[in-house]
């Protein structure tokens, strides 16, 4: 068993190497790279944290974007090419095959977060970008894992992309939406408000906050405790295993 997810895993992690995508992820980095230079002159007094801000908010979406649309393509390139029937013939179970996938796929999401990290070792403290690229590994895992239960779910590029572009936007938002929620200016006794505000606290337990995730603020104020980056840890591992059993009873429940 292991034997067989691992050779899934490695052959994904070589498929994603040999294709556009180091070159892709190098390419955007680089970009922003230069763009938060330009950030730093443009900024009257404290130039070099707004530099270090500007690249570590952008490269963490721009690193979102470009890890859930390889998995969503590359998984909807193997259905499309019969490549997972191919699979199944070899009597493969399903599972050593989703397995072997997400292995390989949160190989990739750990590469791509050290390679965002890297250029942020000469503007912080190496245990600041330390947390900050551990963190944006599982904020990664957790889009890759939804992007597979996404495009196994709906078999669709488009849709299974606007579902989890949603999902990771009302994650970082929805902290906010609750406050907002909350605190009311008018109108906080009717019907309305009561049940909108029952929803996104229903919302708020079954969704990780992103927002308190992968934040710039420890790169140009202190560090996060690690207690705070263990806390993250459990909750990512939580929702990849909670999304990787609800993709693998999606996969099951298909019929190729």
């Amino acid at each position: 068993m292991k034997s067989r997810i691992a050779t899934i895993a490695r052959f994904t992690l070589l498929e994603a190497l040999r294709t556009r995508l180091p070159a892709l992820v190098l390419i955007a980095l680089a970009l922003l790279l230069g763009a938060s230079f330009f950030v730093e002159q443009l900024a009257i007094a404290e130039g070099a944290r707004f530099q270090t801000g500007f690249y570590a908010a952008s490269a963490r979406f721009a690193a979102v974007f470009i890890a859930a649309f390889y998995v969503l393509a590359s998984v909807t390139r193997e259905f499309n090419d019969k490549g997972l029937e191919l699979f199944l013939a070899l009597d493969l179970p399903r599972s050593h095959y989703l397995l072997g996938k997400l292995a390989g796929f949160l190989g990739i999401a750990a590469l791509l977060a050290f390679a965002a990290s890297v250029p942020l070792m000469w503007s912080s403290s190496p245990q600041a970008v330390a947390q900050w690229g551990i963190s944006l590994a599982l904020e990664l895992a957790i889009v890759i894992a939804l992007a597979m239960f996404c495009i196994i779910t709906f078999n669709q590029l488009l849709p299974a992309a606007s579902f989890v572009m949603g999902f990771y936007l009302l994650a970082r938002v929805l902290t906010a939406v609750r406050l907002m929620s909350a605190n009311p200016v008018t109108g906080a006794d009717s019907i309305s408000h009561r049940m909108m505000n029952w929803l996104v606290e229903g919302l708020a337990l079954v969704m990780p906050a992103l927002d308190s995730w992968t934040q710039t603020a420890w790169l140009v104020n202190h560090p996060a405790a690690w207690m705070e980056l263990g806390w993250i840890a459990a909750q990512g591992t939580l929702y990849i295993v909670l999304l990787a059993v609800a993709a693998m009873f999606d996969l099951y429940r298909k019929s190729f």
